[in-house]
């Protein structure tokens, strides 16, 4: 039975549906978890620094072929670990920024998977959270500073577009539980109008704290996953996780059943999704405008 290792920046709560696609797309190919193929997890539970030897015990084990969760850190862990087995991530950032493929059509390499796009939907982003608030002047935006190719991209994508909305941009830095409830203490002293939380696989772990705190301030927030806003969230607006993982187990079957990640293309998210929560929104006192409501994927009542 060959063996499909599974890396994960995250814990098995955190991204359970996210698994559930992941098998769904293993499936897809004639791989069914226990029957014809064996996973073998590796949770780093947000400790970034127990990604290298948790891809280094897959790499011993000689699994078939290792899929990585979590962003970026995930797949250099795998990569820097495993230089012949094959790698197939889901990730939020440029493959080829990153030195993990040679190009998006042609990976060239034994990495090869999904990119989310999240990094550019940033100002998109940002321009719907400003058509939701109207009157927001000051934006603070959340980044994980220990998730480092990320933040610099969004904080690049967030300046150039709060320019041309004329937004002021406060940064705020979190990698821990304990850091984000000191974030939204700063939020609240300095009274910004409405927060930017940034794709990260540790604010998707901790989307509860997050929607928690953001409603005991009143805050407006923004996140990149629909999950946020499904736990009491205000909007996103993002990539379809559920699919893009899909399409990672789709992958890692078609590796089981012979190709080579050279062969195949990173594929490009194509699925985005709008999501508002109505409840949410009166809480906070806002109107939103009909046009969001009219092109919202979901909106939850």
């Amino acid at each position: 039975m060959p063996v499909v290792g599974f890396l994960s920046y995250q814990s098995a709560d955190a991204i359970a549906d996210l698994l559930r696609a992941f098998r769904q797309g293993l499936k897809e190919t004639g791989y069914v978890e226990g029957e014809n193929v064996a996973i073998e997890y590796r949770w780093a539970e947000n400790q970034i620094d127990r990604l290298r030897a948790l891809a280094a015990d897959l790499a011993r084990r000689q699994v078939a072929v290792i899929a990585t969760s979590g962003g970026p850190a995930s797949a250099l862990a795998a990569k820097s670990a495993a230089a012949t087995i094959p790698i197939v991530f889901a990730i939020n950032d440029d493959p080829v920024q990153l030195g993990l493929v040679a190009s998006l059509a042609r990976p060239g390499g034994n990495l090869t998977g999904i990119n989310f796009l999240v990094g550019e939907l940033t100002a998109k982003r940002l321009e719907l959270l400003r058509e939701l608030v109207p009157g927001a002047t000051r934006v603070a935006v959340l980044v994980n500073p220990a998730n480092e190719a990320t933040t610099k991209s969004t904080l690049r994508d967030i300046e150039s577009s709060a320019r041309a909305l004329g937004l002021q941009v406060k940064t705020l830095n979190a990698s821990t539980s304990g850091e984000i409830n000191a974030a939204f203490a700063t939020f609240a002293r300095e009274r910004t109008d409405a927060l930017f939380v940034a794709s990260d696989a540790f604010f998707f772990s901790r989307r509860v704290q997050l929607v928690t705190l953001a409603s005991r301030h009143g805050v407006p927030a923004v996140y990149s996953s629909r999950h946020a806003v499904e736990a009491g969230g205000l909007m996103s607006y993002g990539t379809s996780l559920g699919d893009a993982f899909r399409q990672a187990g789709v992958y890692a079957g078609r590796i089981l059943k012979g190709a080579k990640p050279a062969d195949l293309p990173v594929v490009q998210a194509t699925k985005f999704e709008l999501v508002v929560n109505h409840e949410t929104a009166r809480s906070l006192g806002l109107t939103v405008p009909d046009r969001l409501l009219a092109t919202a994927d979901e909106v939850i009542e």
